[in-house]
């Protein structure tokens, strides 16, 4: 029996190993394509902030994206959980 592994993760592209991590994790991708929308909408929020300083605003965006990516991994955990835990198949044991 050779100490080789199965598959070797180098060997992989960009693009083979997104889409690897999107089979394995699909609400990590779910989470940074959410990012990715807060903060375009931040940016064409920008010019109508008001009165309102960069730094609050910024500082607001960020709490926004970051409960948008923890929300998507929250909801995602719980997921897999109740898949693995609740819904699991007794045949299969």
């Amino acid at each position: 029996m050779s100490n080789r592994p199965a598959f070797d993760y180098r060997d992989e592209s960009q693009a083979e190993r997104f889409a690897r991590k999107s089979k394995d994790s699909p609400f990590m991708i779910i989470g940074l394509i959410g990012l990715i929308g807060v903060c375009g909408f931040g940016a064409y929020k920008y010019k109508t902030r008001g009165k309102m300083s960069t730094s609050v605003f910024l500082m607001q965006l960020r709490v926004a994206a970051q409960g948008t990516v923890v929300s998507a991994l929250t909801i995602g955990l719980a997921y897999t959980l109740v898949k693995e835990r609740l819904l699991k198949d007794d045949k299969k044991e």
